[in-house]
Protein backbone atom coordinates (compact mmCIF):
# COMPACT_ATOMS: atom_id res chain seq x y z
CA UNK A 1 0.00 0.00 0.00
CA UNK A 2 0.77 3.39 -0.86
CA UNK A 3 -0.13 6.68 1.77
CA UNK A 4 1.01 9.83 1.22
CA UNK A 5 0.97 11.63 4.78
CA UNK A 6 0.09 15.63 4.58
CA UNK A 7 0.99 17.30 7.91
CA UNK A 8 0.75 21.42 8.38
CA UNK A 9 3.91 21.30 11.17
CA UNK A 10 7.44 20.42 10.98
CA UNK A 11 8.62 16.77 11.82
CA UNK A 12 10.58 18.43 14.77
CA UNK A 13 9.08 20.48 17.24
CA UNK A 14 5.15 19.60 17.44
CA UNK A 15 3.73 16.48 18.50
CA UNK A 16 1.73 16.13 15.21
CA UNK A 17 5.50 15.90 13.05
CA UNK A 18 5.95 13.38 15.92
CA UNK A 19 3.08 11.46 15.71
CA UNK A 20 3.60 11.45 11.70
CA UNK A 21 7.06 10.29 11.71
CA UNK A 22 6.37 7.27 14.20
CA UNK A 23 3.60 6.62 11.66
CA UNK A 24 5.09 6.26 9.05
CA UNK A 25 8.47 4.58 10.19
CA UNK A 26 5.66 2.00 11.43
CA UNK A 27 4.41 1.71 8.37
CA UNK A 28 7.43 1.49 6.29
CA UNK A 29 8.47 -1.56 9.35
CA UNK A 30 4.83 -3.32 8.29
CA UNK A 31 6.32 -3.39 4.24
CA UNK A 32 4.06 -0.36 3.10
CA UNK A 33 5.26 2.53 0.90
CA UNK A 34 5.20 6.21 2.60
CA UNK A 35 5.37 9.84 1.46
CA UNK A 36 5.79 12.99 4.11
CA UNK A 37 4.41 15.88 3.38
CA UNK A 38 4.97 18.90 5.55
CA UNK A 39 5.89 22.39 5.94
CA UNK A 40 9.22 24.15 7.05
CA UNK A 41 11.28 27.50 7.42
CA UNK A 42 14.83 25.64 7.58
CA UNK A 43 16.63 23.57 4.83
CA UNK A 44 15.57 20.09 5.26
CA UNK A 45 18.22 17.71 6.33
CA UNK A 46 16.91 14.18 5.18
CA UNK A 47 18.76 12.44 8.19
CA UNK A 48 18.24 8.51 6.97
CA UNK A 49 14.19 8.69 6.86
CA UNK A 50 12.82 5.60 5.09
CA UNK A 51 9.99 7.30 3.65
CA UNK A 52 10.30 9.70 0.75
CA UNK A 53 9.87 13.40 2.05
CA UNK A 54 8.23 16.50 0.31
CA UNK A 55 8.90 20.01 2.44
CA UNK A 56 6.97 23.12 1.88
CA UNK A 57 9.04 25.70 2.38
CA UNK A 58 8.08 29.31 4.50
CA UNK A 59 10.36 32.81 5.31
CA UNK A 60 10.75 32.76 8.98
CA UNK A 61 10.14 35.50 11.25
CA UNK A 62 13.21 37.38 10.53
CA UNK A 63 12.88 37.30 7.25
CA UNK A 64 15.74 34.31 6.59
CA UNK A 65 14.18 32.33 3.35
CA UNK A 66 15.88 29.09 3.44
CA UNK A 67 18.77 28.21 1.17
CA UNK A 68 17.01 25.67 -0.74
CA UNK A 69 16.26 25.00 -4.58
CA UNK A 70 12.63 25.25 -3.99
CA UNK A 71 9.93 28.04 -3.93
CA UNK A 72 9.68 29.84 -0.48
CA UNK A 73 6.05 31.34 0.44
CA UNK A 74 7.21 35.17 1.77
CA UNK A 75 5.40 34.53 5.37
CA UNK A 76 5.98 31.74 8.11
CA UNK A 77 4.27 28.99 8.52
CA UNK A 78 0.94 29.39 10.37
CA UNK A 79 0.11 27.56 13.57
CA UNK A 80 -2.90 27.02 15.31
CA UNK A 81 -1.05 26.93 18.53
CA UNK A 82 2.69 27.93 18.59
CA UNK A 83 5.58 26.40 16.94
CA UNK A 84 9.40 26.96 18.76
CA UNK A 85 10.07 28.67 15.01
CA UNK A 86 6.76 30.62 14.73
CA UNK A 87 4.13 32.11 16.58
CA UNK A 88 2.03 32.98 13.21
CA UNK A 89 -1.23 32.53 13.69
CA UNK A 90 -4.13 30.80 11.29
CA UNK A 91 -6.51 34.04 12.23
CA UNK A 92 -3.48 36.26 11.06
CA UNK A 93 -3.37 34.92 7.45
CA UNK A 94 -4.34 37.69 4.87
CA UNK A 95 -6.45 36.64 2.15
CA UNK A 96 -3.83 36.53 -0.29
CA UNK A 97 -1.52 34.33 2.18
CA UNK A 98 -4.44 31.90 2.46
CA UNK A 99 -4.33 31.34 -1.00
CA UNK A 100 -0.80 30.98 -1.28
CA UNK A 101 -0.73 28.56 1.79
CA UNK A 102 -4.19 26.11 -0.24
CA UNK A 103 -2.27 26.57 -3.37
CA UNK A 104 1.41 25.46 -1.94
CA UNK A 105 -0.22 22.48 -0.74
CA UNK A 106 -2.36 21.91 -3.72
CA UNK A 107 0.57 21.99 -6.07
CA UNK A 108 2.42 19.59 -3.48
CA UNK A 109 -0.26 17.00 -3.10
CA UNK A 110 -0.53 17.22 -7.07
CA UNK A 111 2.99 16.32 -7.80
CA UNK A 112 2.85 13.28 -5.24
CA UNK A 113 -0.05 11.99 -6.60
CA UNK A 114 1.54 12.04 -9.88
CA UNK A 115 4.36 10.83 -8.97
CA UNK A 116 4.39 8.61 -5.70
CA UNK A 117 0.56 7.47 -6.32
CA UNK A 118 -0.87 7.28 -3.24
CA UNK A 119 -3.77 4.36 -2.38
CA UNK A 120 -5.04 6.38 0.16
CA UNK A 121 -3.78 10.34 1.74
CA UNK A 122 -3.81 10.56 5.72
CA UNK A 123 -4.21 13.82 6.68
CA UNK A 124 -3.31 15.60 9.82
CA UNK A 125 -6.22 17.74 11.39
CA UNK A 126 -9.63 18.70 10.22
CA UNK A 127 -8.40 22.03 8.64
CA UNK A 128 -6.99 23.76 5.56
CA UNK A 129 -4.71 21.08 4.20
CA UNK A 130 -7.36 18.12 4.59
CA UNK A 131 -9.32 20.66 2.50
CA UNK A 132 -7.03 20.73 0.02
CA UNK A 133 -6.81 16.84 0.18
CA UNK A 134 -10.35 16.21 -0.14
CA UNK A 135 -10.25 17.54 -3.78
CA UNK A 136 -8.13 14.40 -5.11
CA UNK A 137 -11.05 12.26 -5.12
CA UNK A 138 -8.37 9.47 -3.13
CA UNK A 139 -9.82 7.71 -0.02
CA UNK A 140 -8.84 10.31 2.86
CA UNK A 141 -8.36 9.77 6.33
CA UNK A 142 -7.94 12.46 9.16
CA UNK A 143 -6.72 12.42 12.28
CA UNK A 144 -7.70 15.33 14.83
CA UNK A 145 -5.02 16.37 17.06
CA UNK A 146 -7.43 18.50 18.99
CA UNK A 147 -5.97 22.22 18.20
CA UNK A 148 -7.54 21.93 14.65
CA UNK A 149 -10.82 21.58 17.05
CA UNK A 150 -9.62 24.80 19.57
CA UNK A 151 -9.55 26.49 16.18
CA UNK A 152 -12.28 25.55 15.01
CA UNK A 153 -14.30 26.79 17.68
CA UNK A 154 -12.04 30.16 18.37
CA UNK A 155 -13.20 31.17 14.92
CA UNK A 156 -15.94 30.73 11.79
CA UNK A 157 -13.54 31.95 9.27
CA UNK A 158 -12.11 28.07 8.31
CA UNK A 159 -15.83 26.63 8.75
CA UNK A 160 -15.50 25.79 4.98
CA UNK A 161 -12.54 24.43 5.05
CA UNK A 162 -13.29 21.96 8.44
CA UNK A 163 -17.25 21.33 6.93
CA UNK A 164 -15.80 20.17 3.29
CA UNK A 165 -12.50 18.15 4.63
CA UNK A 166 -14.66 16.16 7.29
CA UNK A 167 -17.56 15.30 4.70
CA UNK A 168 -14.50 13.94 2.48
CA UNK A 169 -12.77 11.73 5.37
CA UNK A 170 -13.95 8.29 5.18
CA UNK A 171 -12.74 7.79 8.65
CA UNK A 172 -11.26 10.85 11.48
CA UNK A 173 -9.56 9.66 13.44
CA UNK A 174 -9.45 10.96 17.41
CA UNK A 175 -6.43 10.48 19.63
CA UNK A 176 -8.66 10.38 22.87
CA UNK A 177 -12.33 9.84 23.81
CA UNK A 178 -12.58 13.28 24.57
CA UNK A 179 -11.09 14.72 21.45
CA UNK A 180 -13.70 12.03 19.54
CA UNK A 181 -16.59 13.47 21.67
CA UNK A 182 -15.38 17.47 20.45
CA UNK A 183 -15.92 16.57 16.77
CA UNK A 184 -18.94 14.84 17.13
CA UNK A 185 -20.13 17.70 18.75
CA UNK A 186 -18.70 20.15 15.94
CA UNK A 187 -19.22 18.05 13.24
CA UNK A 188 -22.43 15.95 13.48
CA UNK A 189 -23.22 15.31 10.42
CA UNK A 190 -19.98 13.50 10.11
CA UNK A 191 -20.04 12.32 13.97
CA UNK A 192 -20.14 8.95 13.17
CA UNK A 193 -16.62 9.01 11.30
CA UNK A 194 -14.86 9.80 14.60
CA UNK A 195 -13.25 6.55 16.49
CA UNK A 196 -10.61 6.68 19.01
CA UNK A 197 -7.09 5.47 17.82
CA UNK A 198 -4.76 6.60 20.51
CA UNK A 199 -0.89 8.33 19.53
CA UNK A 200 1.76 5.22 19.64
CA UNK A 201 5.41 5.85 20.60
CA UNK A 202 8.68 4.74 18.96
CA UNK A 203 9.20 1.77 21.29
CA UNK A 204 12.77 1.53 19.38
CA UNK A 205 13.70 5.30 20.32
CA UNK A 206 12.40 5.15 23.67
CA UNK A 207 12.88 2.58 26.50
CA UNK A 208 14.84 1.77 29.44
CA UNK A 209 18.66 1.92 29.10
CA UNK A 210 21.19 2.34 32.26
CA UNK A 211 22.70 5.54 32.46
CA UNK A 212 24.80 7.69 34.97
CA UNK A 213 23.21 10.77 35.74
CA UNK A 214 25.60 12.72 36.24
CA UNK A 215 27.18 12.38 33.08
CA UNK A 216 23.70 12.64 30.62
CA UNK A 217 23.62 16.23 32.96
CA UNK A 218 26.90 17.58 31.71
CA UNK A 219 25.41 16.56 28.16
CA UNK A 220 23.39 19.63 28.88
CA UNK A 221 25.82 21.61 29.84
CA UNK A 222 25.04 20.85 33.81
CA UNK A 223 27.86 20.07 36.12
CA UNK A 224 26.37 19.74 39.33
CA UNK A 225 25.56 16.61 41.01
CA UNK A 226 21.89 15.60 41.93
CA UNK A 227 20.72 13.38 44.13
CA UNK A 228 17.19 13.94 42.99
CA UNK A 229 15.80 14.81 39.18
CA UNK A 230 12.66 16.01 37.73
CA UNK A 231 11.93 16.37 33.71
CA UNK A 232 9.40 18.36 31.59
CA UNK A 233 9.66 18.24 27.63
CA UNK A 234 7.40 20.01 25.41
CA UNK A 235 6.40 23.60 23.96
CA UNK A 236 7.02 26.42 26.08
CA UNK A 237 3.37 27.42 25.52
CA UNK A 238 0.16 28.29 27.69
CA UNK A 239 -1.32 25.32 27.44
CA UNK A 240 1.59 23.48 28.93
CA UNK A 241 1.28 24.92 32.19
CA UNK A 242 4.85 25.62 32.96
CA UNK A 243 4.32 28.37 35.26
CA UNK A 244 2.32 26.11 37.14
CA UNK A 245 5.60 23.54 37.16
CA UNK A 246 7.82 26.38 38.01
CA UNK A 247 4.98 27.78 40.98
CA UNK A 248 5.41 23.91 42.40
CA UNK A 249 9.26 24.25 41.83
CA UNK A 250 9.19 26.72 44.26
CA UNK A 251 8.20 24.57 46.84
CA UNK A 252 9.67 21.32 46.27
CA UNK A 253 12.95 22.82 45.23
CA UNK A 254 16.25 22.22 47.33
CA UNK A 255 20.08 21.77 46.80
CA UNK A 256 19.21 17.79 46.23
CA UNK A 257 16.63 18.27 43.42
CA UNK A 258 17.47 19.94 39.89
CA UNK A 259 14.35 20.20 37.22
CA UNK A 260 15.69 19.97 34.03
CA UNK A 261 12.96 21.38 31.08
CA UNK A 262 13.56 20.62 27.49
CA UNK A 263 11.94 22.65 24.79
CA UNK A 264 11.11 25.86 23.14
CA UNK A 265 8.54 28.03 21.95
CA UNK A 266 6.26 31.69 22.49
CA UNK A 267 6.88 31.54 26.21
CA UNK A 268 10.92 30.47 26.84
CA UNK A 269 11.68 34.09 27.78
CA UNK A 270 8.62 34.85 29.82
CA UNK A 271 9.26 31.75 31.86
CA UNK A 272 12.80 32.31 32.12
CA UNK A 273 12.01 35.56 34.03
CA UNK A 274 9.47 33.77 35.57
CA UNK A 275 12.40 31.22 37.52
CA UNK A 276 14.31 34.34 38.07
CA UNK A 277 11.38 35.89 39.75
CA UNK A 278 10.81 33.05 41.97
CA UNK A 279 14.60 32.70 43.01
CA UNK A 280 14.85 29.23 41.73
CA UNK A 281 18.78 27.90 41.43
CA UNK A 282 18.00 24.11 40.64
CA UNK A 283 15.78 24.64 37.18
CA UNK A 284 17.61 24.60 34.02
CA UNK A 285 16.25 25.28 30.47
CA UNK A 286 17.68 23.25 27.83
CA UNK A 287 15.98 23.96 24.81
CA UNK A 288 14.31 21.06 21.65
CA UNK A 289 16.62 18.00 22.44
CA UNK A 290 16.50 15.25 19.81
CA UNK A 291 14.90 11.95 20.86
CA UNK A 292 18.00 9.98 22.21
CA UNK A 293 19.40 12.65 24.90
CA UNK A 294 15.75 13.15 25.98
CA UNK A 295 15.69 8.94 26.43
CA UNK A 296 18.90 9.96 28.20
CA UNK A 297 17.05 12.38 30.19
CA UNK A 298 13.54 10.29 31.20
CA UNK A 299 16.02 7.36 31.84
CA UNK A 300 17.74 8.99 34.83
CA UNK A 301 15.12 11.11 35.56
CA UNK A 302 12.73 9.94 38.89
CA UNK A 303 9.25 11.39 37.56
CA UNK A 304 8.45 13.83 34.93
CA UNK A 305 6.25 16.44 35.14
CA UNK A 306 3.33 17.22 32.45
CA UNK A 307 0.64 19.88 34.24
CA UNK A 308 -1.07 20.88 31.15
CA UNK A 309 -3.90 23.18 31.39
CA UNK A 310 -6.19 21.19 28.62
CA UNK A 311 -3.59 18.77 27.05
CA UNK A 312 -5.41 16.56 23.13
CA UNK A 313 -3.44 14.06 23.76
CA UNK A 314 0.49 14.17 25.76
CA UNK A 315 2.85 11.70 23.55
CA UNK A 316 5.46 13.16 26.08
CA UNK A 317 3.90 11.42 28.88
CA UNK A 318 4.03 8.06 27.31
CA UNK A 319 7.37 8.53 25.64
CA UNK A 320 8.79 9.14 29.77
CA UNK A 321 6.39 6.02 30.78
CA UNK A 322 8.15 3.95 27.79
CA UNK A 323 11.93 4.50 29.73
CA UNK A 324 10.41 3.81 33.21
CA UNK A 325 9.64 7.05 34.58
CA UNK A 326 6.21 8.03 36.26
CA UNK A 327 4.39 11.08 35.81
CA UNK A 328 2.22 12.98 37.35
CA UNK A 329 -0.47 14.64 35.18
CA UNK A 330 -3.64 16.60 35.07
CA UNK A 331 -6.93 15.16 34.48
CA UNK A 332 -8.39 17.29 31.84
CA UNK A 333 -7.84 15.65 28.39
CA UNK A 334 -5.83 13.21 27.06
CA UNK A 335 -3.75 12.38 29.80
CA UNK A 336 -6.45 11.03 32.18
CA UNK A 337 -6.34 8.09 29.44
CA UNK A 338 -2.76 7.24 29.53
CA UNK A 339 -1.77 7.15 33.33
CA UNK A 340 -3.11 4.44 35.62
CA UNK A 341 -1.89 3.96 39.48
CA UNK A 342 1.29 1.59 37.66
CA UNK A 343 2.51 4.46 35.88
CA UNK A 344 1.72 7.63 37.55
CA UNK A 345 -0.63 9.93 39.23
CA UNK A 346 -3.39 12.24 38.00
CA UNK A 347 -4.09 16.14 39.64
CA UNK A 348 -6.28 18.65 38.69
CA UNK A 349 -5.03 21.75 36.49
CA UNK A 350 -3.67 24.50 37.73
CA UNK A 351 -2.93 23.40 41.23
CA UNK A 352 0.88 23.92 42.32
CA UNK A 353 0.19 23.08 45.31
CA UNK A 354 -0.76 19.92 44.64
CA UNK A 355 2.05 19.28 41.90
CA UNK A 356 4.68 20.06 44.57
CA UNK A 357 2.98 17.44 47.27
CA UNK A 358 3.03 14.51 44.77
CA UNK A 359 6.54 15.30 43.26
CA UNK A 360 7.65 15.41 46.98
CA UNK A 361 5.61 11.88 47.44
CA UNK A 362 7.77 10.28 44.86
CA UNK A 363 11.04 12.19 46.04
CA UNK A 364 10.93 10.80 48.95
CA UNK A 365 10.00 7.32 48.73
CA UNK A 366 6.40 7.83 50.23
CA UNK A 367 4.85 6.87 46.72
CA UNK A 368 6.40 4.55 44.24
CA UNK A 369 6.64 2.88 40.78
CA UNK A 370 8.32 -0.56 39.42
CA UNK A 371 9.63 1.11 36.59
CA UNK A 372 9.97 -1.90 34.80
CA UNK A 373 6.18 -2.46 35.32
CA UNK A 374 5.78 1.04 34.09
CA UNK A 375 7.76 0.63 30.74
CA UNK A 376 6.32 -3.02 29.85
CA UNK A 377 2.58 -1.73 30.61
CA UNK A 378 3.08 1.39 27.99
CA UNK A 379 5.12 -0.85 25.44
CA UNK A 380 1.81 -3.32 25.41
CA UNK A 381 -0.32 -0.80 25.54
CA UNK A 382 0.96 1.93 23.39
CA UNK A 383 3.93 0.79 20.96
CA UNK A 384 3.26 2.60 17.69
CA UNK A 385 4.23 -1.26 16.14
CA UNK A 386 1.19 -2.57 17.94
CA UNK A 387 -1.33 0.06 17.18
CA UNK A 388 -0.25 0.50 13.67
CA UNK A 389 -2.07 -2.63 12.87
CA UNK A 390 -5.44 -0.90 13.44
CA UNK A 391 -4.32 1.98 11.40
CA UNK A 392 -3.73 -0.63 8.40
CA UNK A 393 -7.21 -2.06 8.71
CA UNK A 394 -8.38 1.15 8.72
CA UNK A 395 -6.93 1.78 5.70
CA UNK A 396 -7.43 -1.19 3.95
CA UNK A 397 -11.47 -0.79 4.98
CA UNK A 398 -11.60 2.70 2.90
CA UNK A 399 -9.51 1.26 -0.19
Amino acid sequence: MKILMINLMPLTGSGSGVYVENMSRALVRQGHEVCVIFIDNLPFEDNGYPFKCHPIYFTADDGTKPNVDAEVLPFNFPCLTTHPRSVFNFRDLSKEQEAQYCDAFRKAIAQEVEEFQPDLIHSGHIWLTSAVAAEFNIPLVITCHGTDIQGFVATDRFHEYCNKAARAAGSIICISDKNAAEVRENFPDDAEKAITMPNGYDSHVFYPEENNRAEVLAEFGIEKEYKHLVSFAGKFAHFKGIDILLRAAAQYEDEDTATVLAGDGQLFDEMTALREKLGLKNVYFIHNQPHEKLRKLYNVAEVSLAPSRNEPFGLVVIEANACGTPVIGTNDGGIAGILTDKTGILIDPEDPDALAREVKAVLSGEKTFDRNTCAEYTKQTFSQDSLILKTIDLYNSLI
